[in-house]
């Protein structure tokens, strides 16, 4: 099947260029690709039901004979309204179609249809408006429905898959070894790839479902675990001389237990000969970067370099100005380098890593880069480690011999799920907060409270503090849901006039948004009006306010973050979520977020209220993006899979048996998309 991946959409019958382009907009550039892209929901119209027993705006299917031919008539709006009429043996319905001038051609009196669609009531009379339709003797039992983009519809997408299928091989390299589908009774790949795109039956698709979601987690599982088995590999890069002790004096203030617990796990990772693999867990605020910074300051004395990536200039520049006022007059000085270093201080900075007279690193992505080399790189520590791939935190690893390898996440998870999303890394949590910090309190209000919202901001603002507000959109749109540059807008006309009022926001240039956040952090700016992307920004202890507006659109881990961005000082500090939410599940994730600023209870309220599938979301932690696996639904699952991805490597470490080729041939498509992601 892997030379499916390599076949160009394009090369199908009827996919032009310019629809290739489409379908590449929805992840499918190969005919392989096509075959993995599935359908979102399925239409049932196995079971016909005359109109009078359909629910009104529920979709249904009704086997009915076309009694009068489609007449089409201009409305006065200009529109062309064709209609025609059935009769399903007991009621003859009406059947619209608003500007399809196809429809006279392909429905035809006196013929037989099967209809789906919403049936619609109006004066006690049925009709079904703009009903999909099918002749009833070639009317599929079952129908897939994919999610579309302007181009191309669920027909073209359909006619692609059929042809995609029949280039599929009788025999397929199986992803699931042979043992193993047999002992859990699964259908072969070949079959579940015709029955999840064309049903012969709903009891098969669910059976061509289970086996594809298994082999989806299975991969999963099989790579992490590939990714994690480095560390039964040596290291001459060891770290045995303790200077921690000599860290926490250089520190301003007296480190946690948790912080303490965190660097000694570490330490002593990194004195063995085996790679360090450790994710460091914390709540906002817990003191992630000083853990890191204790565990580079080790990496230095010992004579290792260390490298610290961040996902953002600004968040890079953040780190590098805490690690320099630490070690300023040590050799430990660190290097900046991003995207947009200076061409001769990147050529200065190139030549230290190299030679190894620089000790400490600190960037972006541009770590990774090619020409980036490492005299001895010890130490790797990728920061907000959900907003890098799985693939990419191993590259920077790449960069040494089999350097030590440290993550760190803001999100905390239940210690159960942290173990299956990173399976190959061991944990450390901070669970406690630096003395000294305020807890902060938040509030949810209803949208029409808003006005003395703006009151409390602007009295901030006359004291000297500064205010967050996040909105949901960048585009265009209604009031509610305004996005950052109407709303600041608003507020420049309106109720905070005379306060300066900055903007930022995920389409902005790098440079922009690096010196917005500069001039606020400066105190240059009042309230700063903002997406998301302030979810992970510098520290501004000045700010004391955060206000987030249409906070149901969040899930409760986001929603701690961004108030994240608040408490970082001493005064009190007060986050107001904006809401006219009546949905139950909404309503509880606010009152959980106004009841505690324990990140830990908040992830296991957001466990209990939407499952687990919000701490797996691909997005967010790195992960490779599932197409058919649903972690909130399948968690019993990917415990199964983690199981016999277990077993499998215990028997075969680098899947170098037959048996096993094509698992790892479809490891290495799912983490190749990660890393393009």
């Amino acid at each position: 099947m892997a030379s499916l991946f390599e076949t160009p959409i394009g090369a199908l019958r009827g996919v032009g260029e310019k629809r290739a382009k489409l379908f590449e907009k929805l992840g499918a550039p190969t005919a392989g690709d096509l075959l993995r892209t599935y359908p979102r929901g399925y239409e049932d119209l196995s079971h016909p039901i005359p109109i009078r027993s359909a629910v009104p705006g529920e979709p249904c299917a009704v086997r009915a004979v076309v009694v009068r031919g489609p007449a089409a008539v201009r409305t006065h709006g200009g529109i062309m309204l064709t209609r025609a009429s059935a009769d399903d043996g007991e009621t003859v319905f009406p059947v619209s179609f608003f500007n399809n001038p196809y429809v006279a051609n392909t429905l035809r009196e006196g013929e037989e249809y099967i209809f789906y669609g919403k049936v619609t009531t109006n004066f006690l009379k049925r009709e079904m408006v703009v009903p999909e339709y099918f002749p009833a003797a070639a009317c599929p039992a079952i129908r897939p429905v994919y999610h579309t983009t302007q181009g191309l519809t669920n027909n073209m997408i359909g006619q692609a898959v059929r042809q995609a299928l029949a280039l599929l091989p009788a025999v397929v390299r199986d992803p699931i070894p042979d043992r193993l589908r047999g002992e859990r009774g699964l259908m072969p790949l070949y079959q579940a790839l015709h029955e999840i795109h064309f049903p012969s039956s709903m009891e098969q698709l669910e059976a061509a479902r289970q086996r594809l979601i298994f082999e989806e987690l299975l991969v999963l599982q099989a790579g992490l675990l590939l990714i994690g088995s480095r560390k039964r590999g040596e290291t001459q890069l060891v770290a045995p001389r303790d200077y921690t002790d000599e860290f926490w004096d250089l520190l301003p203030f007296s480190p946690t237990r948790a912080q303490r617990r965190a660097v000694r796990e570490a330490a002593d990772d990194m004195a063995r000969g085996t790679p360090m693999n450790r994710l460091i867990q914390g709540d906002v605020g817990s003191g992630k970067t000083a853990v890191a910074a204790a565990l580079c300051w080790q990496a230095a004395r010992n004579g290792l370099q260390a490298a610290l990536m961040a996902p953002t200039e600004l968040l890079a520049r953040q780190h590098f100005e805490t690690l320099s006022a630490l070690f300023a007059g040590t050799d430990a000085e660190p290097v900046l380098l991003t995207g947009s270093t200076p061409k001769r201080e990147r050529r200065d900075i190139l030549a230290a890593l190299e030679d190894g007279t620089a000790l400490v690193a600190v960037g972006t992505h541009a770590l990774l880069s090619e020409e980036v080399e490492f005299s001895r790189l010890g130490l790797a520590v990728t920061d907000e480690q959900h907003r890098f791939g799985v693939a990419q935190r191993a590259a920077l690893a790449a960069k040494g011999g089999a350097p030590h390898l440290l993550v760190m996440s803001a999100t905390p998870i239940p210690r159960t799920l942290a173990l299956m999303i990173y399976g190959d890394l061991d944990l450390s949590v901070l669970d406690e907060l630096p003395p000294g910090r305020t807890p902060v309190l938040t509030y949810a209000i209803p949208s029409d409270k808003r006005e003395r919202a703006f009151g409390f901001l602007r009295r901030h603002a006359a004291e000297g503090r500064q205010c967050y507000i996040v909105c949901p959109m960048i585009d265009e749109g209604d009031d509610d849901r305004a996005s950052v540059t109407q709303y600041a807008a608003r507020l420049r006309e309106g109720s905070l006039r005379g306060l300066s009022i900055g903007e930022l926001h995920g389409r902005m240039k790098p440079a922009e948004k690096e010196d917005v956040m500069r001039r606020f952090a400066a105190g240059a700016i009042d309230v700063l009006v903002s997406t998301t992307v302030v979810e992970v920004g510098v520290d501004v202890p000045n700010a004391a306010v955060m206000m987030i507006e249409n906070a149901e659109r969040y899930g409760l881990s986001q929603l701690h973050q961004l108030r994240g961005r608040v408490g970082r000082g001493k005064a009190q500090s007060y986050c107001i979520l904006v809401t006219d939410a009546q949905n139950g599940e909404a309503l509880a994730r606010m009152k959980v977020l106004c009841a505690t600023n324990d990140g830990f209870r908040v992830a296991d309220e957001d466990l209990r209220l939407r499952g687990p599938g919000d701490f797996f979301g691909s997005r967010q932690h790195g992960l490779p993006q599932l197409r058919i696996a649903d972690m909130n639904e399948n968690l019993a699952l990917l415990r199964e899979a983690q199981d016999a991805a277990r077993s499998i490597l215990r028997l075969d470490p680098t899947l170098s048996l037959p048996s096993h080729r094509g698992l790892r041939g479809q490891i290495h498509l799912m983490f190749q998309h990660s890393a393009a992601n």
